[in-house]
């Protein structure tokens, strides 16, 4: 069984427990999915931590801030390199919106970070794969058994694999992990020092288009692979119609984009600084659509937790439906 020792472990929890805000005081439920917030008379901000995805391209549109400007809410913006970070900064106070995959949250919330989950993507599971070299005698998912498989430690494609080998007959202890950010584990990959890569779009995609890389399983039937939303219990509770307008915003760009696939993936060639093509494929296997968050959502990040937990990659148990948004029915 995977574990990390008790002082590293402190050192990856202590960046989340700066700062930590109350959560929100209970409000009445309401019709549209949120709490009705009062009636506000000072000037709002709404500070989003955005990474390059859909919030990037929200941002370049600009129609969010007209949207918000009649509630008089201002918008600003400040772009992140990863997840852990936003919520880092969810944290402390920093930001009150964000965009994140499904296990930078289970960490924050293990360390006490305030958030709420306001809204997910649909599952997207053609989106993350195990890669091997494409002269790599590994056909199956049986014959990763004592292989180096480089992966991102703590990510969705960590829970991935885990259900995947359960999935087919292997435990964890099976493989042997290497555990490495995408650029490094890319760059191990092209050396052959590892086996096999576990990693998700964009750069699942580059690997296939630059180096020929074969996939021998993407996620389908073995997890969901959502991305999240996020706000503070506070923000969501006080703020709801304006949390209510991003997400109606988002899932503007995400219905446009299902019927403007190649105008998407020219936007997000750009934003990630990809060839054309790597986007174009990227695209054309993602699943689109924005959606509430469900006690059947939030059941699935729990699952991901038990088994973080199970691994010792958080240091206890938690109960995910206590970053559910304020009035979740």
């Amino acid at each position: 069984m995977f574990r990390i020792g008790l002082s590293r472990q402190r050192r990856a929890f202590l960046r989340y427990s700066v700062g930590a805000m109350a959560a929100a005081a209970s409000v009445a439920h309401a019709s549209n999915g949120f709490a009705q917030a009062a009636p506000q008379t000072a000037p709002r901000t709404l500070r989003i931590g955005n990474q390059k995805g859909y919030l990037s391209l929200l941002k370049g549109r600009g129609t969010l801030e007209k949207r918000l400007a009649p509630l008089g809410v201002s918008v600003t913006w400040t772009e992140f390199s990863a997840g852990p970070v936003q919520l880092e900064a969810l944290n402390v106070g920093s930001i009150d919106f964000g965009d994140v995959g499904e296990a930078p949250p289970i960490f924050a919330q293990a360390a006490g970070a305030p958030l709420a989950y306001v809204a997910a993507t649909v599952t997207r599971p053609q989106s993350e794969a195990v890669l091997v070299p494409p002269g790599s005698p590994i056909r199956s998912v049986a014959d990763l058994k004592g292989k180096k498989i480089a992966l991102n430690k703590g990510s969705n494609v960590h829970y991935f694999l885990v259900q995947l080998l359960h999935q087919h007959g292997l435990q964890y202890r099976d493989v042997n992990p290497v555990f490495l950010a995408p650029a490094d584990a890319r760059a191990a990959f092209e050396r052959a020092s590892v086996d096999a890569w576990v990693i998700w779009d964009p750069f699942f995609a580059a690997a296939q288009q630059t180096l020929g890389a074969r996939a021998i399983a993407d996620a389908s039937g073995v997890v969901g692979n959502r991305s999240y939303y996020f706000s503070s219990q506070r923000y969501a509770a006080s703020h709801a119609d304006v949390i209510r307008i991003v997400i109606d915003e988002l899932d503007k760009v995400d219905r446009w984009g299902q019927q403007n696939k190649q105008p998407l993936a020219n936007e997000l060639a750009q934003l990630w600084g990809l060839p054309a093509n790597v986007a174009g494929l990227a695209v054309n296997r993602q699943q689109f659509g924005t959606v509430p968050i469900t006690r059947e959502i939030l059941a699935e990040q729990q699952r991901i937790a038990n088994t973080f937990a199970e691994l010792g990659l958080i240091p206890q148990h938690i109960d995910v439906l206590k970053a559910a948004p304020p009035d979740l029915a």
